[in-house]
């Protein structure tokens, strides 16, 4: 019996557009008391239409019901937990969304003058300071907008630093268990990429890393903890390995959310790493934004930050630094996406040091639950400690015919979002799972529950899962023909019939 979720009723729903007719209003207004004007006098006759073609004409009870219905065909976080890996799809507490929403935040004009805009800029002046310390770095830039984003400045940074030195270097090694965002990042930056090989471990193998380096390599691009889920536990011997032949350790923090609190990057070595506040620090993540990716640097990258800079002034309160002849330039429009920033710093100042330490090992600590719950029943490629995510395998299931993207698939009929799939590439058929720290146990408990139950079914049913899902309102899609011809436009019957070919 599936215990999380069972059936109920989905109301087929027609677009807007096909519930439409002539005359029908969503609205109602009050007769106008000014004088009316003839907006194509004012505005002239070719910037005035009378209408929207095409535009749905609904009551108001239609487009209520039409939202409300659609509403409920979606999974969301305050729904149930997203188990997808490098994510960090968490519930974040709302108080964060009532802070950016005071007016004084909300409204504040990025062109406003600075003696107005001193409590924005504290606001920044704080995070910074708080992500410094969290990170155990010098100095931080809160202008990227996203992580790889991040990735761009910090190794713009690194190009800028090299150059001062004489030499930019020609290549940037990159685990091949890096984020894809990676390898793009360093060729956009002009650099050729050298993959280096894990170890059976799962880990950076210190043998081949010690062979790589030499006098071209800029630096080393690494996720720590790595895409495995396990943590680099040779990091500082690999920082000191690079800087002995004045090369950079770049870390992407994309999983920080599992050290904040316990470890400090800059502690191990890190020279220059990127921040994710919309997963680490408390925006609702996905759907393509917003996010901010900062950068934090130790105090030799920091004169190459983009500009302007935040300055305390010391008693005459903050301003912003645009004198600044080695900066790489402006990296993101104004500072930022300044909202993203505001929520950060509630979620830090709301949790304090040991709630964020807190939250860390409630994160490492559901990974490490959901691993002891599914290990015999799912293959495990690596044996280290896992951290805040756990990745399997599906080499069991496979000897059934089926594949992670089937189980995936089954896990929808049980009331979950899928994890991810496919992913990282160094296992093949990989399940990554990362709960987060926001889960209970009860929720976790069905989550284990369901993914034993299709192992079950893997073995008693293997058609039941290979054909998932049955309980949505779309069944399985050929998700291949839909990338190469996705209809991204609605037609009327009337057009779509008018554009069909005659019959010989």
């Amino acid at each position: 019996m599936i215990k999380k979720v069972r059936s109920h009723i989905v109301q087929n729903e027609p677009l807007l557009f096909e519930r439409s007719s002539p005359g029908k209003k969503a609205y109602q207004l009050p007769e106008l008391d000014v004088p009316e004007v003839n907006l194509a006098s004012e505005l002239g006759e070719e910037n005035v239409r009378a209408e929207i073609p095409g535009f749905p004409e609904v009551s108001e009870v239609e487009v209520i019901r039409h939202f409300t219905r659609l509403s409920t065909w979606n999974y969301a976080i305050d729904l149930g937990l997203y188990p997808l890996g490098s994510c960090t799809m968490k519930y974040n507490p709302r108080v964060n969304e009532h802070v950016a929403r005071l007016e004084g935040l909300a409204w504040a004009h990025p062109y406003q003058p600075e003696e107005l805009s001193q409590g924005v800029l504290r606001v920044m002046w704080d995070l910074e300071s708080f992500l410094c310390e969290i990170c155990g770095m010098d100095a931080v830039t809160l202008q990227p907008a996203a992580g790889a984003h991040g990735e761009l400045t910090g190794i713009l940074a690194v190009r800028s630093y090299l150059e001062s030195q004489g030499d930019a270097r020609k290549v940037i090694l990159a685990p091949d268990s890096a984020h894809g965002t990676n390898p793009a990042t360093a060729q956009m930056c002009g650099y050729e990429v050298r993959e280096i090989p894990s170890n059976e471990r799962g880990l950076i193998d210190l043998e081949v890393l010690d062979k790589a380096v030499d006098d071209s390599v800029a630096a080393l691009m690494v996720t720590n903890p790595n895409t495995v889920g396990i943590f680099e536990e040779d990091i500082s011997k690999a920082a000191d390995l690079l800087h002995a032949r004045g090369a950079q350790l770049y870390m992407d923090g994309a999983n920080m959310n599992a050290l904040v609190g316990w470890a400090r990057p800059g502690d191990f070595g890190v020279d220059v790493m990127h921040l994710n506040l919309h997963k680490t620090f408390s925006t609702p993540h996905g759907g393509g934004g917003p996010g901010a990716g900062p950068v934090a640097v130790k105090a030799h990258l920091e004169p190459f930050l983009p500009k302007p800079r935040v300055v305390d002034t010391g008693g005459n309160g903050y301003k912003l630094d645009y004198d600044r002849p080695q900066s790489i330039g402006r990296v993101r429009a104004f500072y930022g996406n300044f909202g993203v920033l505001v929520r950060a710093l509630s979620y830090i100042l709301a949790h304090g040091g040991e709630g964020l330490r807190n939250a860390t090992a409630d994160a490492v600590l559901n990974a490490n639950y959901i691993r002891q719950g599914l290990a015999d029943r799912y293959h495990l490629p690596y044996q280290g400690r896992s951290m805040h995510e756990v990745v399997f395998s599906d080499q069991k299931q496979t000897k059934q015919g089926i594949k992670t993207g089937d189980i995936a698939k089954r896990l929808i009929d049980y009331g979950f979002h899928p994890y991810t799939v496919s992913f990282p590439l160094i296992v093949h058929g990989a399940l990554m799972i990362e709960p987060t720290e926001t889960e209970g146990k009860g929720e976790l408990d069905l989550f284990i529950d369901a993914m034993r139950s299709i192992a079950d079914e893997v073995e008693s049913a293997p058609e039941m899962v290979k054909n998932a899902p049955h309980s949505t309102r779309t069944r399985r899609v050929n998700e291949t023909l839909a990338a190469r011809n996705p209809i991204v436009r609605w037609e009327p019957a009337v057009e779509a019939e008018a554009e069909k070919p005659a019959a010989d």
